[in-house]
């Protein structure tokens, strides 16, 4: 495995952009399953619709993400949230608009509850070539879909700082987002299967260690490239990173949202949060501290139970309390309120009486088929 010709140079060019960041500024990214109208199976045609999209709306922000039978749309740089809020949900028509005029419909749960694996097809590009015979059976098994936010951070340390107190606050992010309960036909057991496919089979995925600042960062991608273990950056698939193409600390954990409204919210959180996280550090705020391995258990709270499990307490470590994931989620809101005043995003916030995989396993349980059940949280116009 060759590294890139400079890796320095990409390093050196990444912390310029960071350096010179406009505070912030973000983009929120949204994975769509493409599906047969009639069935709602998985169908590979994502290279049909991004030829359909040149010379529309679309074009430039239709991207394609692994399998032919996903698509990931993105709002492009924003200056505020509202802005964001506003290309979500254009976003969301745009695609749906092409998606119908091509026979295709659309779903952004976080995993398909029954398509097998083995019929979807790698989309081939030199990127996911590469990815293809890196990882085999890993790649092939991530059929998921979800939804990332990107805010831009000034200053290269301070972004490397904002990823990592970011840290504590995945798992609660991650059981807001939960929608996967159904994946290969079985109900998991799990509020968010998404999770347990991706982020516990990828390599470097899921929670990261914390960094010093931009040179301790700096060291680690540095040792990846140079004991071949990546040859492109986007080869750390961490569930919070700075990006190195972008100055921005991007969020990665959430499942996919079915709804738009579901998606703004999540996406003013996640920002806010972002925005939140920077004030602290600016000012000297403390922030919550704790092993690896708690972050961990928490991580596998969500994964298992989401938003109508507990989480442990982490702002009140070493002393062992937990709380309803729900009246975690609450408090999150309250304490993220003044950053999300001060960049639009609080109109947006909410903590719903139920989340997508509560929806989902309440229907399940209700004796719903699992048609049924996906049926309900597929794209359409109503729902934008």
């Amino acid at each position: 495995m060759m590294a890139p010709p400079n890796p320095g140079e990409e390093l050196r060019l990444a912390r310029e952009r960071f350096d010179d960041a406009d505070d912030f500024t973000l983009a929120v990214e949204e994975e769509f399953a493409l599906l047969e109208p009639e069935t709602l199976d998985l169908v590979n045609r994502f290279e049909e619709l991004e030829a359909a999209s040149k010379g529309t709306d679309l074009d430039g922000h239709l991207v394609g993400e692994l399998i032919a039978s996903e698509v990931e749309v993105r709002t492009g740089r924003c200056e505020t949230f509202p802005e964001a809020a506003a290309k979500v949900g254009e976003r969301r028509a745009q695609l749906l608009r092409l998606a119908e005029a091509h026979g295709v419909q659309l779903c952004s749960a976080g995993t398909h509850p029954w398509s097998p694996w083995q019929e979807q097809r790698i989309i081939d590009t030199p990127h996911y070539r590469l990815n293809d015979e890196l990882l085999r059976y890993v790649v092939w098994r991530n059929n998921t879909f979800g939804l990332h936010v990107h805010t831009a951070i000034r200053g290269a340390d301070r972004a490397v700082r904002v990823a990592g107190a970011l840290r504590a606050f995945l798992p609660d992010l991650l059981a807001l987002s939960a929608s996967s309960p159904f994946t290969e036909n079985v109900f998991t057991g799990l509020h968010s299967a998404r999770s347990q496919l991706f982020t516990k089979m990828f390599p470097r995925c899921g929670i990261p260690d914390a960094y010093d600042g931009w040179d301790d960062y700096e060291r680690y991608v540095r040792f990846l490239y140079d004991t071949g273990s990546i040859t492109k950056h986007t080869q750390i698939w961490w569930s919070v990173r700075p990006h190195l193409a972008f100055p921005t600390v991007e969020i990665r954990i959430c499942d996919g949202q079915p709804q738009l409204g579901e998606s703004l919210a999540l996406a003013a959180l996640l920002h806010a949060l972002t925005v939140r996280i920077a004030r602290a550090l600016d000012e000297g705020e403390p922030l919550p501290d704790c092993p690896h391995a708690l972050l961990e258990e928490n991580f596998w709270r969500a994964i298992r139970n989401g938003l109508a499990g507990e989480l442990i307490d982490l702002r009140a470590y070493p002393s062992p309390r937990v709380r309803p994931a729900r009246a975690a989620l609450e408090e999150l809101v309250e304490w993220v309120m003044p950053a999300a005043e001060e960049v639009g995003a609080a109109p947006y916030l909410a903590v719903p009486g139920a989340n997508p995989a509560e929806r989902q396993i309440a229907r399940h349980e209700a004796g719903g088929t699992l048609g049924e059940i996906y049926a309900a949280e597929v794209l359409e116009p109503a729902r934008v």
